[in-house]
């Protein structure tokens, strides 16, 4: 497959992730939300697999194995979840996107061969940059979805937590992210990696 097919079927894929979040608004529009993004998915599944096809038939077993114990999973959970229910089981799952995006970034810098962006401890600038950012924004939504899981399900206070000189800190550790996606965009080390995790 083209570089250029590739690069426009993720890019429907995306459009359609972003459709059906926009339909999973309303419960009027939600069953084609859902349609949209199990669209978009199989994309994105499919536009992989084609560009990345498993080495043997074990790892095409291991990803079908994969692709039915998640669905599998994901659908007994659907329909035993009462709708009341609804904001904290999409906060929930939010935070394994999350994780994923973490998981998919440190396999990507561990494994680069296998994402076409260079080879190991020699890893392309711009995606150790990407890389970077992928990480920061998956774990920052790892965290804040189990916090909002935990606060929707009442194992939390839903009141604020308020700490003091919260604004100083915020700009400190956005600042320490900024230092650490420098470091490892100049030098690929590991310890830039998990320090922006």
């Amino acid at each position: 497959m083209s570089a250029n097919l590739s690069a426009l079927l993720y890019l429907v894929a995306g459009v359609l992730f972003i459709l059906s979040l926009r339909g999973l608004s309303s419960p009027a529009s939600s069953r084609r939300g859902n349609l949209l993004g199990m669209a978009g998915m199989l994309i994105a599944v499919l536009t992989t697999l084609a560009n990345h096809p498993p080495a043997d038939g074990l790892a095409w077993v291991l990803v079908i194995l994969g692709i039915a114990i998640g669905g599998g999973i994901g659908a007994v959970i659907a329909r035993r979840v009462p709708m009341t229910s609804m904001p904290e089981l999409v906060a929930a799952f939010h935070s394994l996107v999350g994780m994923a995006a973490v998981l998919v970034a440190a396999g990507a810098f561990y494994a680069p061969e296998a994402f076409d962006i260079g080879t190991a401890g020699n890893v392309h600038q711009q995606s150790l940059v990407e890389m970077s950012l992928g990480v920061a924004i998956g774990a920052l939504t790892f965290t804040g979805s189990v916090i909002a899981f935990l606060k929707l399900s009442a194992r939390m206070s839903g009141a604020p937590i308020i700490l003091p000189a919260r604004h100083v800190i915020n700009i400190a550790l956005a600042v320490l992210l900024v230092v650490c996606i420098i470091g490892l965009v100049v030098s690929g080390s590991a310890v830039f990696f998990w320090l922006n995790v």
